[in-house]
């Protein structure tokens, strides 16, 4: 249930969220926020890599379409990147599951429909970071 408050196994998850709409990053960020974990936000591709690039993250939420760079492309790019490969990656999309696996190229840990129910972006979050 959203709001629980934090527990144990959220306390120091640190969580990097990539959306081109910022509505969609603040609502993601408080659901995420609610249930203890460090959230940071970015607005494009480019600047969740370089945000990788400096900083530690225990997982990845993508949401796939996007202007420029789209959620396959940074996906594929983080998992090239000997120091990310192992970083858990959500990818959020508005397109069947199916259509979105065939698409990705890499391996990714979750894949979440839009609109987002918090249950199951709560749900496979932790499922993904126990």
């Amino acid at each position: 249930m959203v709001g629980r408050g934090a527990s144990q196994n959220c306390a120091n998850k640190h969580i990097l969220v990539c959306d081109d709409v910022e509505d969609n990053c603040y609502f993601l960020q408080m659901i995420l926020e609610l249930e203890g974990y460090t959230v940071d936000t970015v607005n494009s591709g480019e600047a969740a890599l370089a945000k990788i690039e400096v900083e530690t993250f225990d997982l990845l939420l993508l949401d796939v379409m996007m202007p420029g760079m789209n959620g396959y492309e940074v996906a594929f790019r983080v998992q090239q990147n000997p120091d990310c490969q192992s970083l858990p990656i959500i990818l959020i999309t508005a397109h069947e599951q199916g259509l979105v696996e065939e698409e990705c190229k890499v391996r990714v840990d979750g894949i979440i429909r839009k609109p987002v129910d918090p249950e199951t972006l709560l749900a496979q979050v932790q499922a993904i970071l126990q």
